[in-house]
């Protein structure tokens, strides 16, 4: 490392992150820039084990999640901040060192995202694959369907009957199928057996996760949350100690109203669909599961949904069920003891 790439005092740090060139820079505790450096991936520990503890900004991205443990664990203080949120301070044209910058002013706000563990990366990697191949099949389905479509061939709606029909069509030598395409949709639906297959092995996995895990198991006790759902909102937002309240667990998954208001006049219109679309997609799910085939008779949540049916859309109802949901997983992920002391955690 050269003498001008050395730590300079700063109180906070803005990391501008590509794969291998990063730019920093270093701003007093009075916001003044005292540094401005350009790395790469090798040196910028390097740089950071010789510099004094401060605060470390960088954008939520690819690659930042490792980044942030390294620094943490040589006692800087990260905060993660999403791009949008960056945006504001960026001064004049765009460049490296003004982004830089302009995230080591954005870091000297408060609020920040939460460092994700090794075991909360693993997890969500195990998601990301899964709901990967489950797009992969829809693809490849629709795509064989198409293909039978110009033959004259028309198949049952829904991916259960399509692969019951396939085989069908297939030993029919008296459809107009080429011999070129039957063997080609063979090799496809042989694809689609074996991407099953590997989806069927993921999904086992995260089962097997979420059984083996004590926090998981106490989330599969709220109605319409499964394995799946469980395991994602852990690989998400772990303990749930970054949100002061359970309102604020359902504003970050995009579940609350948006607002546009002035002079006074509260206008509130749809949810805002804001965080993670991965696991607002499963709660949502899994309400709208809870709301066709709960026993309202038996359950706390059976009155509430009644009065919400009579008065609103059924998909309104879904998602404000969805958002119920959310404040309930942050109550326990952050109360266990209170949980299970009340043993009534449906109205928060």
């Amino acid at each position: 490392m050269s003498l001008r790439n050395a730590p300079c005092p700063a109180a906070i740090y803005g990391i501008d992150i590509s794969k291998n060139v990063f730019h920093v820079v270093g701003l007093d505790s009075g916001g003044e820039p005292v540094q401005r450096a350009r790395f790469r991936r090798d040196t910028l520990l390097r740089f950071f084990e010789r510099a004094a503890p401060a605060i470390v900004g960088m954008e939520s991205c690819a690659g930042s999640q490792w980044i942030a443990r390294r620094l943490h664990a040589l006692g800087h203080k990260v905060r993660l901040i999403p791009a949008q949120f960056v945006k504001p301070y960026v001064k004049s044209n765009k460049s490296d060192i003004i982004d830089a910058e302009a995230i080591a002013e954005a870091a000297t706000r408060p609020t920040m995202r939460a460092i994700k563990s090794e075991e909360q990366a693993d997890l969500q990697a195990l998601h990301r694959v899964r709901d990967q191949m489950i797009g992969t099949r829809t693809r490849l389905i629709n795509q064989m369907r198409a293909f039978c479509l110009e033959y004259g061939i028309a198949l049952r709606q829904g991916a259960g009957l399509f692969k019951l029909d396939l085989p069908m069509v297939l030993d029919d030598l008296s459809n107009d199928l080429s011999p070129a395409m039957r063997k080609l949709l063979t090799d496809l639906f042989a694809d689609l057996r074996r991407l099953e297959q590997r989806i069927s092995d993921v999904t086992r996995e995260i089962a097997a996760i979420a059984d083996g895990d004590d926090v998981a198991r106490r989330l599969m006790t709220i109605p319409g949350i499964g394995a799946l759902g469980a395991t994602a909102l852990l690989a998400a937002v772990g303990g749930g100690r970054q949100f002061q309240k359970a309102r604020d667990l359902a504003a970050w998954l995009g579940l609350v109203p948006r607002e546009h208001s002035t002079g006074g006049k509260q206008k509130l219109l749809g949810i805002s669909k804001r965080g993670n679309r991965y696991v607002r997609k499963l709660l949502v799910h899994g309400a709208r599961s809870c709301f066709r085939h709960l026993d309202r008779t038996r359950d706390r949540l059976g009155s509430w949904l009644d009065g919400l049916q009579s008065r609103m859309h059924p998909n309104k109802a879904v998602v404000a069920l969805a958002a119920k949901m959310a404040r309930i997983v942050w109550v326990v992920l952050t109360k266990p003891g209170a949980l299970y002391e009340r043993r009534d955690p449906v109205f928060i």
